[in-house]
């Protein structure tokens, strides 16, 4: 899962990378972005994926730039997809099976099926019959893709398989026909916390609640080809001047070849400004990434023009071993530009130099070996019980002048909903039904959430159980995450609601207590949701700050007790913030802590102070003191965008999660064992 960047601003812009959410039949903005400086338009994105890469020896020069960068397009998706998830390859094995044959013991075969949201079953495969045995082992291994943001069941059945059938195919056997000795259900996530990714599950019958059955042990071997990641500290040298009043803006791009010769990006340094001897940031390049150390790498060298038509200063082929080489001999390697002359294809070897500074490996560890060797997730969840915020004084006066065609000194009021307005001297005041009065205020509070008690609301509890999209949120990223936190005591707040016997709290325990925050398990945080619609009346303004400072606190103090826990956040809000400022303040603080926070947004509202919020298009969050947040610790995504879709809200939230986690923990060089 490591990515290509040389520090933040190289990260920023890298291409292509390692650890992705994108869909096969999605576009892909950094590679376009990349083709598109050079002049290449409306690439194509439709891929047939491919697990394996086979590299040919040379990367022949490429003229044909159409079929150059839709083939390198589609092959980017494909890299990206193919990293993007972790295989794992299971083996079973059982004890204590009971005997179901009369002159000899069982001949067990185990199937392994998939169960879906609806409950179905998908068969993935069935072990070989071990003959005679009440504690077999299968040699049969099952692979199967681990993805962290779904809940993945597995149904794990045994066999006897009746003498007649043996020396069959397995695959042409009718299970109705052998006898179930019984059948053990687990999750995918489970296997992946466990230490050495070992569980022994007990086997059973519906129609046998008194015997054993036996048990049945799921060993996971996680499918990775190399976890070493190199460091390299790139510098040039003599390179040319491109431009007519200053020396050029050197940045390098990184490629690697397919089996068909074709190239993909997979890495971009920063810029350095008016520089011929430019020095970059160290870059990081994974092993799997590139395919083997061998693998030749094409390494080009451009000066930077701010209309994207950038000029080639040079470039380099060189493999990671030739890198390697080239820094332990303290060698330079000069770089060259293609030309033509009539049909044969020359270089032209340039005094311009390539000097290899650093070259390092190291174990890069994934998410799921810190997993595995303890660490927790541990969850959190804030419940917006505010109204919807929207500017207030022209529209409110529009409507005076409209209503009664006049703007006089005398006092007009208006009832909107469970609030009382009144304009006086072209001033606003509102009086709330908690006899608050906010005056000159620029927002005019309007119950977007709605009445709980009506179907309208987004708070809204359906007799039928039928969850709304607050529920919902709490349920799929809960569901989720709670197999990774060990104790299952979830923190649980509400926020921009008045209790019934004090002032609006913009951060007020869900389960009503004065002392405590934590609800048992996801179950507890429901209802602690429910008994707070009845406790508490809605009311504003929309407030992030007060919650995330919470959550960092609990974060710090894991900390400071060396804990091995991470922790995470979900916001689940109906409208537009009104503290953007201190909400980024806040954030860039937590950027430091051991904190992701996922946003779902919920209603018809403009998010885009949310999207700011989420730095998914590079720009780093600043604080107002100028600081800049040490990492991207923000997902935010709109539940409208993904209620109708195929796509999920855990699926979309959750997909930075491993890489968020992952920058936290190598950022502070913490290892798999305290």
């Amino acid at each position: 899962m490591g990515n290509c960047c040389s520090d933040v601003a190289g990260g920023q812009s890298a291409v292509g990378g390692t650890y992705s959410s994108l869909a096969a039949n999605a576009s892909n903005e950094a590679v376009d972005a990349f083709f598109k400086s050079r002049g290449y338009n409306g690439l194509s994105s439709e891929i047939e994926v491919r697990a394996n890469w086979h590299v040919s020896a040379e990367v022949p020069e490429l003229n044909d730039a159409t079929n150059y960068k839709h083939t390198v397009h589609k092959v980017a998706l494909a890299h990206s997809h193919v990293l993007d998830s972790n295989i794992f390859q299971l083996s079973l094995s059982a004890t204590d099976l009971r005997d179901r044959d009369v002159l000899s013991k069982s001949d067990p075969m185990a199937v392994l099926y998939i169960k879906g949201n609806d409950g179905s079953l998908r068969e993935l495969g069935r072990t070989e019959v071990v003959l005679n045995s009440l504690s077999p082992k299968w040699i049969k291994k099952f692979s199967v893709t681990y993805q962290f943001e779904m809940v993945q069941n597995l149904v794990l059945r045994v066999y006897d398989v009746d003498t007649q059938f043996h020396g069959m195919d397995v695959k042409t056997l009718k299970l109705e026909e052998q006898q179930l000795l019984g059948e053990a259900i687990c999750t995918i996530s489970k296997i992946a916390t466990k230490l050495y990714r070992t569980v022994t599950i007990d086997l059973t019958r519906e129609e046998v609640s008194t015997r054993k059955c036996g048990q049945l042990t799921v060993y996971a071997e996680e499918s990775v080809t190399s976890k070493t990641t190199v460091e390299l500290v790139l510098r040039c040298s003599d390179l040319e001047s491109k431009d007519l009043f200053s020396k050029s803006d050197p940045f390098l791009v990184i490629s690697k070849a397919t089996e068909h010769g074709m190239l993909v990006p997979i890495c971009k340094t920063e810029v350095r400004k008016n520089d011929h001897e430019p020095k970059w940031n160290p870059i990081f390049l994974s092993i799997q990434q590139v395919g083997s150390k061998d693998s030749p790498l094409l390494i080009e060298c451009f000066n930077f023009n701010s209309n994207g038509k950038h000029d080639l200063l040079g470039k380099v082929q060189k493999s990671l071993a030739e890198l390697e080489r080239l820094h332990s001999a303290g060698s330079v390697e000069n770089l060259f530009i293609p030309m033509s002359v009539g049909k044969n294809h020359q270089r032209k070897v340039l005094k311009s130099q390539l000097i290899v500074d650093k070259y390092s490996e190291t174990i890069q560890h994934t998410f799921l070996d810190y997993l595995a060797g303890g660490y927790e997730l541990n969850f959190m969840v804030a419940v917006d019980f505010t109204g919807y915020a929207v500017p207030a004084a022209e529209r409110f006066l529009r409507a005076c002048d409209k209503k009664y065609n006049r703007r006089d000194s005398g006092a007009i009021s208006e009832q909107v909903g469970d609030s009382v307005l009144t304009c006086k001297d072209a001033r606003i005041s509102f009086i709330l039904e908690f006899e608050e009065v906010v005056t000159n205020s620029q927002y005019l509070l309007l119950a977007s959430n709605g009445n709980p008690r009506l179907p309208d609301s987004l708070h809204y509890i359906d007799p039928s159980g039928r969850p709304s999209a607050y529920q919902r949120a709490i349920l799929e990223v809960g569901g989720v995450l709670q197999f990774y936190d060990y104790d299952k005591k979830f923190p649980a707040w509400g926020f921009g609601a008045r209790p019934i016997d004090g002032p609006v709290s913009h951060c007020f325990n869900l389960n009503g207590s004065s002392t405590y925050c934590e609800v048992e398990g996801i179950h507890g945080i429901m209802m602690a949701y429910s008994g707070a619609l009845s406790n508490v009346s809605l009311a504003g303004p929309t407030l992030f700050g007060h919650v995330v400072t919470q959550a960092a606190q609990i974060a710090s103090g894991s900390v400071a007790r060396n804990e091995r826990k991470y922790f995470v956040l979900l916001i689940i809000t109906d409208g537009v913030i009104t503290d953007l400022q201190e909400t980024k303040d806040a954030f860039v603080m937590a950027s430091d802590l051991p904190l992701s926070i996922l946003i779902v947004g919920v209603g018809g509202a403009d998010f885009k102070e949310m999207e700011i919020l989420d730095a998914d298009k590079g720009e780093r969050l600043e604080s107002s003191s100028g600081r800049v947040a040490s990492r991207d610790i923000v997902q935010f995504v709109p539940f409208r965008d993904v209620q109708s879709g195929e796509d999920s809200v855990v699926r979309s939230l959750l997909a930075e999660l491993p890489t968020q986690f992952l920058n936290y923990v190598r950022a502070r060089g913490i290892g798999l064992t305290a």
